[in-house]
């Protein structure tokens, strides 16, 4: 290849690929280019890390065994990723349902910023002029790849190889997706599987399908930097799973046994995952996100712990989840971390890690976790968390207060000393109520209309 045909990704790959050691490739970018010496380039690729980021469907808080539990609920890799990273005990979703987590979590912005309110906003997709951070990293040298349930656009411009993603394997959406039924036939172009843009007929159960792809597309990259996004429709309804999972089950419940047996799949997939990272020699050098896009669901009959409700609520049972980092090069094993985080701070994290910058032409409303997984912050991450679903339910949380609105009256509650939300603290305390109503009112005036 020449030089006046090599793109920045080609060098940087080039540069990053070779095994064992470092080899300058004679690639270089021409004038007004890029530039880098031997050295820089030493500094610059070899402590980029990889980024792993997995995220489950409508798991439940206490459906995590490194959390508070019921006694069915095992989930050993899980319990690894929080074993050898940080396990976060106020960790937040940006919306209490799927899409808008999702759109939220691609962008690094509240989604209610561009108009992604609702599940049915995903039918439309993120907006095309909304950058997402797979656009970014693909920049920075990064291969991407997304295996999973898409969910944030359906038409051609808004499917992943047009948002920034190299590879994809998964369905375009909307949320729920049989977990056997692979095949085209009988089944509406929202549900076909797709390999990159073409869909295909495919075998197996989906969840197993999705771990083997990001597994596969780990050990084909593992010599230059990649980002995998593992986005799985697991523990989505419809409530279907391998009947020799399900056999290791016996609450009493049929439904929660095929659920939890869902949960275990899951579970053995971010261990794959995981293992894998290990054997291609990436692991110590791979930063590793994993939560769940909302509470658990009622409907799935999951396990919220001591938390007030589930999916489709701002209480916390909606919108609080289970939430582990792991960076083994830079984080310390087994740690806790107290601080509310959300959703969106996973978009800058990632920057920060690769040492790149956000785009400085919109609010970015996600923040750098790593001085507070670190135990390094010296202030609150957020001073002010907010939800809003457009219609009639909000919150907003401000250090230990939330203030919200289930559709009614507000309500107000110290999650440091109630956070099953038991205990509405709004009559005594109106001085709160009335800061937090105008917190939550200066937000909202900030906020897009809906799109359509």
């Amino acid at each position: 290849m020449s030089a006046r045909n090599c793109t920045r990704r080609d060098f940087l790959r080039r540069c990053a690929g070779a095994a064992g050691g470092f080899a300058l490739s004679k690639c270089a970018l021409g004038a007004g280019g890029l530039v880098l010496s031997n050295q820089a380039l030493k500094v610059r690729i070899g402590s980029r890390p990889n980024i792993v980021l997995i995220v489950s469907d409508d798991q439940g808080y206490g459906d995590a065994s490194c959390y508070d539990h019921p006694k069915e609920v095992n989930t050993p890799s899980i319990d690894r990723l929080a074993a050898e990273g940080v396990r976060l005990t106020n960790g937040y979703a940006s919306g209490y349902i799927c899409a808008p987590t999702r759109a939220g979590l691609l962008t690094g912005r509240y989604q209610q910023r561009f108009g992604f309110y609702t599940g049915g906003h995903s039918r439309v997709g993120v907006p095309l002029n909304e950058i997402t951070i797979a656009d970014l990293l693909k920049k920075e040298g990064y291969a991407t790849g997304v295996f999973g349930k898409w969910h944030v656009g359906l038409d051609y411009d808004y499917r992943p190889l047009q948002r920034g993603f190299d590879e994809f394997y998964g369905f375009l959406g909307h949320g729920a997706h049989d977990y056997f039924d692979l095949k085209m036939e009988g089944t509406e172009e929202h549900n076909w599987i797709y390999r990159n843009n073409t869909p295909i007929n495919d075998t197996g159960y989906l969840t197993q399908n999705l771990t083997r792809e990001a597994v596969s597309f780990i050990e084909h990259h593992s010599k230059e930097p990649f980002f995998c996004y593992l986005p799985f429709n697991a523990v989505h309804w419809p409530l279907q799973a391998l009947p020799e999972d399900i056999k290791h089950f016996d609450t009493g419940n049929e439904s929660r046994d095929i659920y939890m047996a869902m949960v275990e799949c899951m579970d053995e997939g971010v261990g794959e995952v995981l293992n894998a990272l290990k054997r291609t020699g990436v692991e110590d050098n791979t930063l590793v996100f994993f939560f769940s896009d909302n509470g658990g669901a009622k409907k799935n009959f999951a396990n919220n712990g001591a938390l007030r409700d589930f999916k489709h609520s701002v209480y916390e049972g909606g919108i609080h989840v289970p939430f582990i980092v792991k960076w083994p090069a830079k984080l310390a094993k087994g740690s806790v971390c107290p601080e509310p985080t959300i959703s969106l701070d996973i978009f800058p994290t990632i920057l920060s890690a690769v040492g790149a910058s956000l785009p400085g032409d919109r609010i970015y409303d996600g923040k750098d976790m790593l001085p507070a997984l670190l135990g390094e912050n010296t202030k609150p991450l957020h001073d002010v968390l907010f939800w809003f679903d457009g219609e009639n339910k909000w919150a907003v949380r401000a250090g230990r207060w939330k203030l919200l609105s289930e559709n009614g009256p507000v309500e107000l509650y110290d999650l440091e000393a109630d956070i099953s939300e038991t205990k509405d603290l709004s009559a005594s305390n109106p001085a709160k109520v009335a800061e937090l109503q105008s917190l939550y009112d200066e937000w909202n005036s900030q906020l897009a209309p809906p799109i359509s």
